[in-house]
């Protein structure tokens, strides 16, 4: 029987397994990661005109028609001393960094089945292969960003602000990624839920402008957490502790348990393909 105790002993093993292990999985095939990297870079942009520079510019695109569509359009403002532009740009990029990460570990496993499906391959590397390639694009977009907007005092803040997300990132990829290869449904809802997550997290606007009666959402919603840590670091707006504790505490409830389910399936993946 298990006692309490051995239960506690065996999640904090396993918590400190899923802390460490993606970062000596990463070291320990840091060569094959950049070769996985530089591949998956040219299979997405080869045979545009742009090239490497729609990695940037994808991004970018989507930014401008909402600032389009929000600025322009509807002509909104936010009372205060921060402009709408500047808060939306903020809160904008490393919002499209965390969907772009966890709507690529949905199929990182099956993208690049062919690696692994008949030959022996490290399938634990796969699912950091979004968060490493997102990073190196966006640590740059960010950092231009915030400098331009809130001077070059924002950049090292800005830089670490992706890090600290893609960290943070690392055990949802683990278990999207292998959720979504026994459970395809998934990948049919995911859209959906990733759009109602923007719409309930202040991006488009500021907490203060949801109504009272929605409060709650932004307790249960940790993005939420995380833009307004985001918007504080940068832009010296108002933050609460509970917006440091339940996102930290999210990350570490998911550790343990999403690395010791992926290396627990990892043997039947093959079996699913």
């Amino acid at each position: 029987m298990i006692t309490v105790f051995d239960f506690l002993k065996r999640y904090l093993r396993a918590t400190y397994a899923g802390l460490w292990g993606p970062f000596q999985a990463a070291y320990k095939h840091r060569y094959l990661l950049f070769l996985l990297i530089k591949r998956d870079i040219i299979t997405r942009t080869s045979g545009t005109l742009l090239g490497d520079a729609w990695l940037v510019f994808q991004p970018a695109l989507q930014i401008l028609g909402f600032w389009f569509l929000l600025d322009i359009v509807l002509k909104i403002k936010f009372p205060g001393g921060v402009a709408f532009v500047d808060y939306f740009l903020i809160g904008m990029l490393p919002w499209l960094f965390i969907s772009e990460i966890l709507t690529r570990s949905l199929t990182v496993l099956t993208d690049f089945s062919g690696l692994y499906r008949r030959a022996i391959f490290p399938i634990v590397i796969l699912p950091l292969l979004p968060v490493f390639l997102s990073t190196l694009l966006y640590v740059g977009v960010m950092a231009i960003t915030a400098g331009l907007l809130e001077g070059i005092h924002a950049i090292p803040i800005a830089v670490l602000t992706i890090l600290l997300l893609a960290i943070w990132l690392i055990p949802l990829c683990y278990l999207l990624s292998i959720i979504s290869l026994f459970l395809k449904d998934i990948g049919q809802i995911f859209p959906f839920l990733i759009v109602i997550t923007l719409y309930l997290t202040p991006i488009l606007y500021m907490p203060a402008q949801m109504p009272e009666q929605m409060h709650w959402v932004l307790v249960l919603n940790p993005v939420a957490d995380l833009m307004a840590l985001i918007h504080a670091g940068i832009q010296e707006l108002p933050w609460a502790y509970g917006n440091i504790w339940r996102p930290v505490g999210i990350w570490l409830l998911l550790l343990g348990p999403a690395w010791v389910l992926f290396r627990r399936a990892e043997p039947h993946i093959r079996e699913m393909l």
